[in-house]
């Protein structure tokens, strides 16, 4: 990981939890797109961050997003969202998510505990049977309405809309 290039990649992250778990670390993962950097992501990671130092992020990728969430997402890039995220103090690692789902993350990294936001619930997480069957705990965040990415973008376009009409 440099300052340009902020990513671990799946070789290097499966031995750096190998090394960590032998000295009984708790390995925390958490997966998203971080695609505008919000308090309700802070929230989250300190969330993490409370559970153990070892937090990876599977941050997904451009095109992950862009399937995801639609043609025009991210508005920010992958390089810059993976940047922001490592300068960030809760988070150890970042590592891109290719896939739709984390599951082949979850493979690699086995976690101790997988946290995602309070707007989920255990039932609705696909990957929820892929950490528990590595033996994992999820771990939902506190969720801080009205601070979802997709919110705020559905704002800004209101506001645009407005400010084209004249307003």
């Amino acid at each position: 990981m440099n300052e340009r290039y902020p990513f671990t990649n799946r070789n290097d992250l499966a031995a750096i939890v190998s090394k960590y778990r032998y000295l009984n670390y708790k390995i925390v993962l958490t997966t998203g797109c971080y695609d505008l950097l919000h308090v309700g992501h802070l929230s989250l990671l300190q969330t993490c961050r409370n559970l153990s130092p070892l937090v990876i992020v599977g941050l997904n990728s451009d095109s992950s997003v862009n399937r995801l969430k639609g043609k025009e997402r991210p508005l920010v890039p992958e390089l810059e969202r993976g940047r922001m995220l490592m300068a960030l103090e809760p988070v150890f690692q970042v590592t891109l998510i290719e896939e739709d789902t984390p599951e082949e993350l979850i493979r690699v990294v086995q976690p101790h505990f997988y946290v995602k936001g309070g707007d989920y619930t255990v039932d609705t997480l696909p990957e929820g049977s892929t950490v528990t069957k590595y033996g994992g705990e999820i771990v939902l965040a506190p969720h801080i309405g009205g601070r979802s990415t997709t919110e705020l973008v559905g704002r800004l376009r209101g506001l645009s809309e407005k400010e084209g009409k004249g307003g």
